[in-house]
Parts: structure tokens; C-alpha cells; sequence
């Protein structure tokens, strides 16, 4: 989901707003190897960027020739937004730069309310039929959040329940599910998230894995290890814990990618111990096509790009 987003729901003020790859066959959580067996091939990523993150008034497809000029294969949108669908696959065609995701981000599956749970099915079958209008692959879904009002085994158990529901018109549309981690109080552990994608029990649904997310809590490593093959697709921020404890939790996000206190050696040899072929997709305080054109350069240094 995309920072500003993100941290406006939790709070954080304006000094802080600066894969293609399938899951192949489930494993028992309860088995789950905390370290993967030796791949097949070495981990290769592809590298795309949030359409919002190029700051631009320009018209659809010469944005996507930025994007692409940056360094960019791929692109991932919001959903609902205000651009024509004609022009987004217009801009696709021409330019080569692949639409592999949409953002459907923050809902409410886990509330007992009506009203709620009818919205946020309403949006994620919006977010799946764009996806499938503009040939992606990918719905980005945080599936709930957990507060004083929503108990934890609530959102766990009736998200489930609830997302299910989608399941078949995904599959219908060629569309998979990603759930990801985020400061959301849920899926607080790498183990928990495999077991909550595991309780689907459908290759239509897996996890959209946040490498910036866990860094102030855990070690993005061990999650890619322990998720394995469950990892549909990344997000990739940087993240300086000393800039968090300087000035609060949402600053840690102003580190670019490949600074801070993220071990990017070490995220890159987990990606290949599960041997991982798919997207990452940059998820950093956006700007000018100069701008893109570094998180780009960023990226390709830290993942195995090639």
C-alpha cells in the first residue's frame, strides 16, 4: 500500500510523508521449514513501481514512458481511480511497461457490520475486475486491522471466512489475492502469517510480502524463509530503525532503499534460498522522473535483478 496511505492511518504527521511469482503446492503451517530447502534456480526479480509515486500531470502513457525510461517493468495502480481504463492498456501496449498489480488496500472483512463487510466486498470486486481489465495478475488486500474495538481472533476468523467469498471470482478472473503485512496489529509473526494464508487453501491467495514493514519489529530474512513459496509478490521500502527511535515509528520510513538497517544481503540470499521469480515493487516517497529513476537504480543494486 502506498506510504502516504499508509502512514496517515496510523497517525503520522506530514514531516514523515517524504510477482508475478505462484505459489506452488501448500505446506502444513505446522510444517513449515524455518529455513527453505535449496531452489531449483537462484532468485530473479523484476522491478516495478506504484503509478502514484511519479508525480506528474502528463498524460497516461507518456507517464508510462517515464516509468519505463526509469528503469521500470512494471507498474501497479490504485484501485478505484480516476484514469481511464482504455488509456491505461493503450499506455500498456504501447510502451511495453506491464500493469501487474492493483492496490485495493485497507478493508474491513473481519466487522460484524453490515454496511462494512458489503463495502469492502464491493471494493475488492471492483479492485479484481480492474486488475483483469488491465491484464494484472495481483490485488494487494489488507484484510482488516485490529484495535480496542475489533478483537484480534475476530478479524483473524470472520477475514477468512469472508475473503473466501472472493475466491471463486477470482480464480474466474484470472486474478490473485496478495495479503499484506502492515502496522495494522495483525499477522504479527512470520509463522501466523503462513498459517492465515494456509487456512484459505487455494492457490488463488497468497501473501504480498512488505520487506520495509517487518523491519521495525523483526528481520525481513527470516520472514522470506519461513513464508517460502506462499510469497506471490514484494514491496520494497527502506527502513532505519535509529531514525525511528530519533523521531518516531513513521520516520524509520524516510531510509531510501538499500540505507538504513535493513541487511539487503542478507534479504537477497533469503530470496534465493526460496528461489524466488517475480515482482518487487518500490514503494518509496515518490517525485520527478529523476527521482524514479533512482529508487530504480536502488532496487537493482539490492535484489537480484539479473
Amino acid at each position: 500500500m502506498h506510504r502516504r496511505s499508509f502512514l496517515e492511518r496510523l497517525g503520522v504527521g506530514a514531516a514523515a510523508l517524504s510477482g508475478l511469482g505462484l505459489a506452488g503446492t501448500r505446506r502444513s503451517s505446522a510444517d513449515a521449514p524455518a529455513s527453505a530447502s535449496t531452489p531449483s534456480r537462484p532468485a530473479r526479480v523484476r522491478t516495478a513501481t506504484k503509478f502514484h509515486m511519479l508525480e506528474s500531470e502528463a498524460p497516461v502513457r507518456e507517464r508510462f514512458r517515464t516509468l519505463r525510461d526509469a528503469g521500470f517493468e512494471g507498474v501497479e495502480f490504485r484501485s478505484p481511480n480516476d484514469y481511464d481504463t482504455a488509456a491505461i492498456v493503450e499506455a500498456r501496449d504501447a510502451t511495453g511497461l506491464e500493469v501487474i498489480g492493483v492496490v485495493a488496500g485497507w478493508k474491513n472483512f473481519g466487522s460484524t457490520d453490515e454496511a462494512e463487510l458489503k463495502r469492502s466486498h464491493e471494493e475488492l470486486r471492483t479492485a479484481l475486475q480492474d486488475a483483469a481489465d488491465y491484464g494484472a495478475s495481483l490485488v494487494l488486500l489488507v484484510p482488516e486491522t485490529v484495535d480496542a474495538e475489533m478483537p484480534y481472533d475476530q478479524a483473524y476468523d470472520r477475514s477468512i471466512r469472508e475473503i473466501k467469498k472472493a475466491l471463486p471470482r477470482a480464480e474466474a478472473l484470472g486474478v490473485r489475492i496478495g495479503i499484506e503485512n502492515v502496522w495494522n496489529n495483525f499477522l504479527l509473526s512470520p509463522r501466523e502469517f503462513a498459517s492465515y494464508v494456509d487456512a484459505f487453501e487455494s492457490e488463488w491467495l497468497g501473501a504480498y510480502f512488505d520487506i520495509g514493514n517487518v523491519a521495525k519489529h523483526g528481520w525481513p530474512e527470516q520472514w522470506i524463509r519461513i513464508l517460502g513459496d506462499r510469497i506471490l509478490r514484494l514491496d520494497a521500502k527502506g527502513f532505519s530503525v535509529d531514525i525511528m527511535n530519533e523521531r518516531g515509528p513513521g520516520a524509520g520510513f524516510e531510509a531510501d532503499i538499500g540505507a538504513g538497517t535493513i541487511d539487503w544481503a542478507a534479504v537477497r540470499a533469503a530470496l534465493d534460498d526460496i528461489g524466488y521469480q517475480g515482482w518487487a515493487v518500490a514503494e518509496e516517497s515518490g517525485g520527478d522522473a529523476a527521482r524514479l529513476q533512482t529508487v530504480a537504480e536502488q532496487m537493482t543494486r539490492v535484489l537480484p535483478t539479473a
